[in-house]
């Protein structure tokens, strides 16, 4: 089980301490240091600088928002930086959810994710082979478009810059099953919201048939530290608003893996207490149990013992959500 850094998106600005994080997780071997974007940072731009001042680990991207780009938009920024920084390159995508790609996007949420992921990810494949001009007849994602207000002019292309790597990874962030399913079908790994050592059997009828090489990468929050319930906090509250905030009522792709994680009653209650605007409230409902599963928080012995529950199911790749270096050198021994 290879360890990766997320760094995820900014908050009100930069982190100052991202870089040398990066920087650190090379040095340690770490394989690899993915970057996120919501409604703020984007994901490419600070992986370009981070590659700009590493030379060996691996840059995904964790997640690139679909609806932020079109399908030949994002195998573009994919075959720059791939080029640019020698072959690193790990394309992670997601769809997200109505609420941002309606709300912040600005466009139609798919009536079927599955089938709009599906014809992104192969407007891509095509992009990156360079094998013959891009044709897709999709339902979503038309090359040439072919739409009511076409002109008509359009014609299929093939990119002008050959791609360093016609078989750049695409890995996929997918929550529900039949999701998951299509990601091992199509992708070359795949990105866990969520993952529980203790609950892997959530998600084992939709990893069947996995192939050599087939990517699982979940993030987790690591911190060594003595107090295990203060360490836990940000955990609480990164789930608060995702299950809370990151939704509406009635359509929460992130509540509802909560749930099917065996936490519906808890993943109900936060919903209803953070669409309230009761944030805190809704924070201190999620339990420390699932928080602490889906995590690496505590002393070195602990986190030792359950870094060995995570060696034993599927993972591939562990990405921590390290606050300090520390932190990172203690993985990075514990994993050798």
């Amino acid at each position: 089980m290879r360890l990766g850094l997320a760094l995820g998106y900014w908050g009100r600005g930069p982190d100052p301490g991202h870089l040398a994080l990066a920087q650190e997780a090379e040095r340690l071997g770490y394989g690899s240091v993915w970057t996120a974007e919501a409604w703020g940072s984007d994901a490419f731009t600070p992986l370009t600088w981070i590659a700009a001042h590493t030379s060996r680990i691996r840059l995904g991207t964790g997640i690139a928002q679909m609806a932020a780009r079109t399908p030949t938009a994002t195998a573009m920024h994919a075959l720059t930086l791939d080029h640019l920084s020698g072959g690193r390159l790990l394309l992670g995508l997601g769809l997200s959810g109505p609420q941002v790609v309606e709300g912040w996007y600005g466009r139609p949420f798919p009536k079927s994710p599955l089938t709009a992921t599906r014809e992104y990810v192969e407007v891509i494949r095509q992009v990156l082979a360079r094998q013959a001009p891009v044709e897709v007849a999709g339902r979503f994602h038309s090359h040439p478009y072919t739409g009511p207000d076409a002109t008509g002019l359009g014609k299929p292309l093939k990119p002008i810059t050959h791609p360093l790597r016609s078989s750049l990874p695409v890995l996929l962030g997918a929550e529900g099953p039949k999701n998951i399913a299509q990601t091992v079908e199509i992708a070359d790994g795949w990105l866990p919201l969520y993952w529980s050592p203790y609950r892997t059997d959530v998600y084992a009828a939709s990893l069947t048939g996995l192939r050599e090489g087939f990517m699982i990468a979940p993030m987790a929050r690591a911190q060594v530290c003595d107090d295990v319930a203060e360490g836990l906090l940000p955990v609480k509250a990164m789930l608060g608003f995702y299950i809370g905030g990151m939704g509406h009522a009635a359509r929460n792709f992130h509540a509802d893996l909560m749930a099917r994680m065996g936490f519906e009653e808890e993943a109900r209650r936060i919903q209803e207490l953070f669409l309230q605007g009761r944030k805190e409230e809704a924070i201190g409902v999620v339990p420390d149990a699932f928080a602490d599963e889906i995590s690496l928080i505590g002393p070195r012995a602990r986190i030792a013992e359950r870094l060995a529950e995570w060696r034993k199911g599927p993972v591939t790749d562990l990405l921590v959500t390290a606050p300090d270096p520390h932190t990172l050198r203690v993985l990075a021994e514990l994993s050798t």
